[in-house]
């Protein structure tokens, strides 16, 4: 059984960064694929971004592309999302995600067996 802890969400303003981590326990990650989404009231949980735990393959949405980085830190088994250039509309709660299909990475949430909790995200105007 996997768990899943995000952190360091907050309050930043427009044009600002933050960085948000995923904790990851309870098991070996094999071929695991970890993702970001995010989701606002009365909407679908939306793909961020996504690596293979091991290996170097990432993939981003059109939305965050070149603004948001994947990365991953085998010492301390924590997952990041770097966040630069935020925008009002990426206000939402952030949720990391573990996919143990061992496939390629996949974009939508069905796919995904593990998520954490969330992390609240605000962006200032």
């Amino acid at each position: 059984q996997v768990h899943l802890a995000e952190s360091g969400g907050g309050l930043v303003q427009a044009g600002g960064s933050l960085r948000i981590s995923c904790a990851i326990s309870g098991g070996g990650l094999g071929d695991y694929t970890l993702g970001w989404f995010r989701q606002v009231p009365g909407k679908d949980r939306e793909f961020m971004a996504a690596i293979k735990w091991f290996g170097d393959m990432t993939y981003y949405s059109d939305s965050v592309k070149g603004r948001f980085t994947i990365s991953k830190d085998y010492a301390e088994n924590t997952m990041f999302l770097q966040m630069n250039n935020l925008k009002p509309e990426d206000t939402a709660v952030y949720y990391c995600a573990a996919d143990r299909g061992g496939r390629g990475i996949a974009a939508v949430a069905l796919m995904y067996d593990y998520w954490g909790q969330g992390t609240q995200v605000t962006v200032s105007s």
